[in-house]
């Protein structure tokens, strides 16, 4: 038998003992294609085929950091729209106790491509006292939902700014977007950046990391954007960010440099710690996963970790991207029929990366991928959408969890929203990473001790028919079943 729950409610209610007494509690719950939403699994049948996932305790990994998402214009402004009952059932669907407890997040420092137009902090040209810089833009919509969130959250979450590009006026083409940092800005950069941590200090909002810009290679010039190569930007957070931040007691602040897709890892680490010197302000890496839908390059991952093991490796964006959204479609959400940017756009010999693709998997698959592979903090990119996959001034439309149509007060929790769930509701921040072995290409799974002594597992099942799971916890064994398509939160206390 399998009972639902309603989402926030009592969607985390009970424990199971499986097996008699003598086991710990074990509690489960499954997302599937089927139709279940986070749904508390009583009853397990028995399926034909049975995949072992062997879990170690022993083999301690990385502390994980957090997983959320992103506040962005697009998500503020349209919340601003909902009825209050509708805006608040969202915030708590995403930080209140009985919701997916997002634990790390990510906003952008002026306007990216999800605002409703081109912004910053300091417009004024030629301002270099930053005399007139303002968070004036930031104070209709985007700071009140980070408040409101940060009201409803119990544990409290970690916020990692971007910015998409300096002031207009400090770069070579004088424009939002491309162009480079002028030499003679770099220490007026450095200030703005401080300027943005102590206004959003004063609102009550710590920043707990930054980069110094968002995609430095660039995004074919569509919307913001400022160019750095590895050894420039490496350089700038060597001699002026990070003494800055450091002066104006920002030092326990976690720089994080690059901030774009994974393949150009090796020369970014190389830079960015070619010497203690260089190293010494940076808290470790930012990626993106847009360079493959299928692939989440264990490779990479590693090397990145072996390069600096103390320092974070943080996925900061990610999303279904160049798709318009499905209203309340389910079903759409599970089939293998998105596309992404290089379904079009990729060099002919690229484009075995980017295939059809399931969406809820596309999550899940990354999530795992980078757990297992040294990634201590994953944060999707915007909350919620509009039924266009806006707001975005530049019309660069995506997907998001949730969505919304602010015109008829409604609210749609897409899978998407549970599949992140599964992982950001049971995996806590500070928990170590296990060790997690099986052998399959459809199953999949992650585990994590939590700092209160329980393990969490997270299972994807990607085949079109139930499968059998032989979990075994250092040899103890535990018999489960998980539905075709779906995803599993088991926590075993």
């Amino acid at each position: 038998m399998k009972k639902n729950y309603s989402l926030l409610s009592s969607l985390f209610l009970g424990a199971l003992v499986l097996q008699g007494c003598s086991k710990p509690s074990i509690s489960v719950w499954e997302t599937s294609s089927e139709g279940e939403h986070m749904a508390q699994i009583t009853e397990f049948e028995p399926a034909k085929k049975t995949v072992l996932i062997e879990v170690n305790t022993k083999e301690e990994r990385q502390t994980l950091t957090g997983i959320g998402g992103s506040f962005t214009e697009a998500t503020s402004s349209l919340l601003a729209r909902l009825s209050k009952d509708k805006r608040q059932q969202v915030i708590d669907a995403y930080f209140g106790p009985d919701g997916a407890r997002y634990s790390l997040t990510r906003t952008h420092i002026g306007s990216c491509d999800f605002s409703r137009g081109n912004y910053c902090y300091a417009e004024v040209e030629g301002d270099t006292l930053l005399e007139h810089f303002t968070i004036q833009p930031d104070e209709e919509t985007l700071l009140p939902l980070i408040k409101d969130a940060q009201a409803a959250s119990k544990d409290g979450f970690r916020i990692v700014a971007s910015p998409w590009s300096a002031p207009w006026w400090m770069k070579d083409n004088k424009k939002y977007v491309g162009g480079y940092l002028l030499p003679q800005y770099q220490q007026l950069y450095a200030d703005y950046l401080v300027k943005y941590l102590e206004a959003y200090k004063s609102k009550g909002i710590d920043i707990w990391g930054m980069t110094p810009v968002n995609e430095p290679y660039g995004n074919g010039n569509n919307w913001e954007s400022m160019n750095w190569d590895p050894k420039g930007e490496s350089a700038f957070v060597r001699d002026y960010m990070g003494p800055t931040f450091e002066k104006a007691g920002f030092g326990e602040l976690q720089i994080l440099g690059y901030d774009q897709n994974r393949v150009g890892i090796t020369e970014w680490i190389d830079a960015m710690y070619a010497d203690e010197a260089t190293s010494r302000y940076f808290g470790g890496l930012a990626i993106h996963w847009y360079e493959s839908t299928v692939e989440w390059f264990p490779e990479l991952l590693t090397k990145a970790h072996e390069k600096a093991p103390e320092k974070h490796l943080i996925e900061t964006e990610g999303c279904v991207d160049a798709e318009l959204p499905h209203w309340k479609d389910d079903a759409w959400y599970w089939q293998c029929e998105a596309t992404d940017w290089g379904w079009d756009w990729a060099p002919d010999d690229q484009k075995y990366l980017h295939p059809k693709y399931v969406p809820v998997f596309r999550y899940a698959r990354d999530l795992i991928g980078c757990l297992n592979n040294w990634v201590d903090g994953w944060i999707d990119w915007n909350m919620v959408l509009d039924r266009q996959g806006g707001p975005n001034w530049a019309n660069n439309w995506c997907l998001a969890p949730v969505l919304v149509d602010p015109e008829s007060d409604e609210v749609y929790f897409t899978p998407m929203y549970y599949a992140m769930a599964h992982f950001s509701r049971f995996l806590r921040p500070d928990a170590k990473v296990l060790g997690v072995k099986y052998d399959s290409r459809e199953v999949m799974a992650t585990a994590v001790r939590n700092s209160d002594g329980s393990l969490a597992v997270v299972v994807i099942n990607q085949g079109k028919d139930p499968a059998g799971l032989d979990l075994a916890i250092d040899g103890e064994h535990y018999s489960l079943t998980i539905a075709k398509e779906a995803i599993q939160s088991i926590v075993i206390k």
